[in-house]
């Protein structure tokens, strides 16, 4: 009598030979006997590189959440410690005109925060919860970027915490207008930014931060990223040391741009320049004289083409400043003398 098990056992071992034989059946020369699965794949050393990078910095990024003057929670984003006794970077917009807001560490502990000062020109506002000890950040030179060098950005979209994402340096210098300010002299990132990574930083391959994320164009899936300079908001990070607080120039407009198009809508006697769009009612630039519908073209001699360039010139003054400002109205150039003075902290 035959043993069927035996006979099956022994014919589909044939059948596997002759598989072997023809090459239809991969052989992994790796396995071990018994083992139920291979060896650890083999990291690449940029892989290496990402995952130490992710662990050294990852418990220096924080959740920043806001509330309203209703106690309730009203978003949330991210932030970057960069001082061991709790001074913690973010965006402007994040915190500007929120009742409170908390930080959460990356050991579980919630904080509430204290706002230092901001800068909604930049978007970047300094905050500082009470604790001593913590890990902080290290901060590169964005001077020094290329275009094509790694970029891995950590933050928390949509509440997912130290989320990873990474990509390269897409582009330097690029503005962003819009909304009466306009965010100037951008880091672009093809590194996956979200809503959440607001606050968060961008980092090199040494694990220094070189930009703080701050917006997405285009849409939330194929979007580009931008984050400002780290070397920008070391102006923020030395004035409140300096301080205690951050210093905005301010002469007092919301303004937009004029294009080739506008100009000829409207019959404008220029085709670049910056169209005042509100007067800050007993700012600097009403009190010089300035008014709803100039169109500014030339401040302190240099032209103005767009936002950046004024903020650029602004930014550089100290308050007290007076600098001389030509614009257009009614086709005709008048020029102004504008005392800079210090944006109130209700306009942050």
């Amino acid at each position: 009598m035959y043993n069927l098990g035996s006979y099956n056992r022994l014919f589909v071992g044939w059948i596997l030979l002759c598989m072997l034989m023809l090459g239809a059946v991969p052989i992994d020369v790796h396995a071990e006997a018994g083992a139920g699965a291979g060896p650890a794949a083999l990291l690449l050393p940029q892989e290496h590189t990402i995952i130490d990078i992710v662990k050294r910095i990852s418990p220096t990024v924080v959740a920043v959440t806001t509330y309203g003057s209703d106690s309730q929670a009203s978003g949330s984003a991210s932030g970057i410690i960069i001082s061991s006794d709790g001074q913690i970077l973010t965006n402007n917009h994040v915190i500007s005109g929120e009742a409170r807001f908390t930080v959460t560490l990356a050991d579980g502990r919630e904080l509430d925060a204290k706002n230092l000062g901001g800068d909604p020109g930049i978007d970047l506002a300094l905050i500082k919860i009470n604790a001593k000890d913590l890990p902080a950040a290290s901060l590169g030179d964005s001077d020094q970027l290329q275009v094509g060098q790694i970029a891995i950005a950590i933050g928390n979209p949509y509440g997912f915490e130290r989320t990873v994402s990474v990509g390269v340096v897409a582009a330097l210098q690029r503005n962003i207008p819009g909304g009466g300010m306009s965010l100037s002299h951008l880091i672009q990132t093809d590194a996956q930014i979200y809503p959440g990574n607001s606050g968060g930083p961008l980092l090199n391959s040494s694990g220094q931060v070189i930009g703080i994320n701050t917006a997405i164009v285009g849409s939330r899936t194929g979007g580009l990223g931008f984050a400002i300079p780290i070397n920008t908001a070391r102006q923020i990070i030395n004035q409140v040391r300096q301080t205690g607080h951050v210093m905005v120039p301010w002469i007092g407009v919301a303004y937009g741009e004029v294009t080739k198009e506008i100009a000829q809508v409207f019959k404008l006697p220029v085709n670049e320049g910056i169209f005042v769009a509100q007067v800050e009612k007993g700012g600097p630039a009403a009190a010089a004289g300035i008014k709803k519908g100039d169109i500014i073209v030339q401040i302190e001699g240099q032209k103005v083409n767009e936002g950046s360039d004024l903020q650029k010139v602004i930014r550089n003054m100290k308050i007290g400043d007076q600098v001389s400002v030509a614009a257009y109205r009614e086709g005709k150039l008048r020029k102004f003398q504008v005392t800079i003075e210090e944006m109130p902290a209700r306009l942050r």
